[in-house]
């Protein structure tokens, strides 16, 4: 399958795959400061937002295939890999397989608990059959600091301080993208995460967590870091679930520094 990108920025190389239900311009907030540095490829995975259409059979790991294949015909599979929520897991099973170079994954998904499990599963499924209802009204409540507020508890630790459009940008994507809902109901209901012993990822792994994750919480980064015993642990203490939201000057700092 061919993928679409986004491209910008010059210098080295750097890989970018946004999460559930987004596209290239998730990564917007971060953009400028990447790209002052790499040559910023954002790709955008198969049946959400973006221009690439859906696979026959939307999964997990159809996804992680399709983006590998890529990467390979790209030239682009020894380069350093950033994630984000399922494009982090992604990163992670690509860093597992030994695609990839020094790379990095934000909040990843694929270490709860089979309640944890159920309850991300149903508690994402109400936010989105929630956005579908107000759809109408959605840019006009995005568009104040208290609409921010209400709407997005779960996926940023200070939703009033969000730029309107850029979280408008995100959330229409989720009601926008033909595989949300199977690929959603497959994480959940997924085999867990597998880890990658000590010695086998390619260059330095790194792992990024929210202390305020609401999404894939705070309690499942040490898991995490147990099943990849070579990565380095970052916190971002004022951050939800999405640091390039939340602390984006703090997300391009790490990404550059543990990428370099």
């Amino acid at each position: 399958m061919k993928l679409s990108a986004h491209r910008a920025g010059s210098g080295p190389p750097l890989v970018l795959v946004h999460g559930l239900g987004g596209s290239w311009r998730t990564w917007e907030p971060v953009l400028p400061g990447l790209s002052a540095h790499r040559s910023v490829v954002a790709v955008d995975l198969p049946g959400f937002a973006g221009d690439t259409p859906p696979l026959a059979e939307p999964s997990l790991a159809a996804l992680n295939d399709a983006l590998q294949e890529w990467l390979v015909e790209e030239g682009l599979a020894d380069v350093p890999l950033v994630g984000s929520s399922l494009g982090a897991r992604m990163v992670l099973e690509l860093s597992r397989r030994g695609i990839g170079r020094d790379n990095v994954a934000l909040d990843p998904g694929g270490f709860w608990t089979d309640r944890e499990a159920a309850v991300f599963r149903a508690s994402i499924a109400a936010s989105v059959a929630l956005l579908r209802r107000i759809r109408p009204v959605l840019p006009a409540l995005l568009g104040s600091a208290a609409g921010r507020t209400a709407l997005l508890p779960q996926f940023s630790a200070r939703p009033w301080a969000l730029d309107a459009d850029v979280v408008r940008t995100e959330l229409e994507g989720y009601l926008d993208s033909p595989s949300f809902d199977p690929v959603l109901d497959d994480l959940a209901r997924a085999p867990r995460q597998q880890g990658a012993p000590a010695g086998s990822v390619p260059g330095r792994l790194t792992i990024g967590w929210g202390r305020r994750d609401r999404v894939t919480l705070a309690r499942q980064a040490a898991r995490a870091a147990e099943a990849f015993p070579d990565a380095e642990l970052h916190w971002f203490a004022r951050s939800g679930h999405f640091p390039l939201w939340d602390e984006p000057e703090e997300t391009v700092r790490l990404v550059l520094d543990r990428t370099s």
